[in-house]
């Protein structure tokens, strides 16, 4: 049987372990800082910092030590937050396998370099982009792990990387598919944050569903040029890894990102809202790369600046709004 490291015991990491595991046809070894955390995974088949009372497949085991995780897998999964990622993987290099896959469950752009999640891993690892993969779509953890049916799109430039992928995952509640536009799959992953980020920020207002289907749309629109500006193809962001994980993220009270934006809506301070976020909202930070990606490409990004204005430089909801609303009037054209 072939091996899967997942490399953090967070929720989606933890989520994705159990699928495999639930799979049946591949070992599955999590790696962990904590060792409280560690110990429930292996004792107790449940990860109760994320999902208390939800049990785990037995067979999925725990460590942490990154180099025994790391040791002879044949798929290295990365899930950790994507601005630790470039550090983490400098940790492991050494350790990660020559013919391993690497695969990230990361949904961001990394700051300073603008550089995807994959690129992070070719640059560090030194390895051809064929052997690096990424999962994405609409995947809310804790549904992923309470065993409801769901959706993924495995994404690698060399397909039978992706078809592997895709066999050690697919159980009878997870049904993965395959692309080879890692470009398209990537950022999906990566904006629907910020426009759920948009969303939520709306919804803490207390707007209604004309304004939240009105960003989703838009921030769709914003999302296909940065990504064809960028060589991917415009269909996959109609399909899972855009469109269905965009509409996920922005209406469910499970997204993070979703959340935060609704609590800064609702009047609470920037600060505030950091202090009470447990888990990493990746759009908040990834907002700022992701923009400077489509300045980069010559691309308009109105929701993705708003964003930003918002988490980095003080301009408040409602002036964000008032700005966005203000643009130039201009015919609706697909991708405009």
């Amino acid at each position: 049987m072939a091996k899967v490291a997942v490399m953090g015991s967070g929720s989606w990491g933890t989520a994705f372990a159990n699928v495999v595991a639930d799979a049946g046809v591949a070992d599955v070894v999590v790696y962990g800082r904590r060792a409280e955390v560690v110990d429930a995974i292996n004792q107790r088949h449940e990860n109760p910092d994320y999902f208390p009372g939800i049990p785990l497949n037995p067979a999925v085991s725990a460590t942490a030590d990154p180099a025994k995780a790391l040791h002879a897998a044949d798929f290295v999964v990365l899930a950790v937050p994507s601005q630790t990622l470039r550090d983490n993987l400098a940790a492991w290099r050494e350790h990660i396998g020559a013919e391993a896959v690497t695969v990230s469950l990361m949904k961001g752009v990394e700051l300073g370099t603008s550089l995807r999640m994959s690129e992070v891993v070719t640059e560090v690892l030194g390895v051809s982009a064929d052997r690096v993969a990424v999962v994405s779509g609409p995947n809310l953890a804790r549904e992923i792990a309470e065993r409801q049916p769901a959706t993924a799109v495995m994404a690698c430039p060399h397909e039978p990387a992706a078809v592997r992928l895709q066999h050690i995952c697919k159980s009878a509640y997870f049904r993965p598919y395959t692309t080879t536009d890692l470009v398209g799959v990537e950022l999906g992953g990566a904006v629907k944050n910020i426009i759920a980020l948009a969303v939520g920020v709306a919804v803490g207002m207390g707007f209604g569903d004309n304004a939240k289907a009105s960003l989703i749309t838009r921030g769709l629109a914003e999302t296909v040029r940065l990504a064809v500006s960028l060589g991917a193809d415009e269909h996959t962001l109609a399909g899972l890894a855009g469109l269905g994980d965009l509409v996920a993220t922005c209406s469910s009270p499970l997204s993070r990102n979703r959340t935060f934006g609704e609590r800064l809506g609702a009047g609470r301070t920037l600060d505030e809202v950091i202090a009470e976020t447990k888990q990493t909202a990746e759009g908040v930070k990834s907002s700022e790369s992701v923009l400077a990606l489509a300045r980069r490409a010559d691309v308009e990004m109105p929701i993705t600046e708003a964003v930003v204005a918002m988490m980095h430089h003080d301009l408040s909801p409602a002036e964000a709004l008032a700005a966005f609303m203000s643009r130039t009037a201009k015919p609706e054209r697909y991708g405009m």
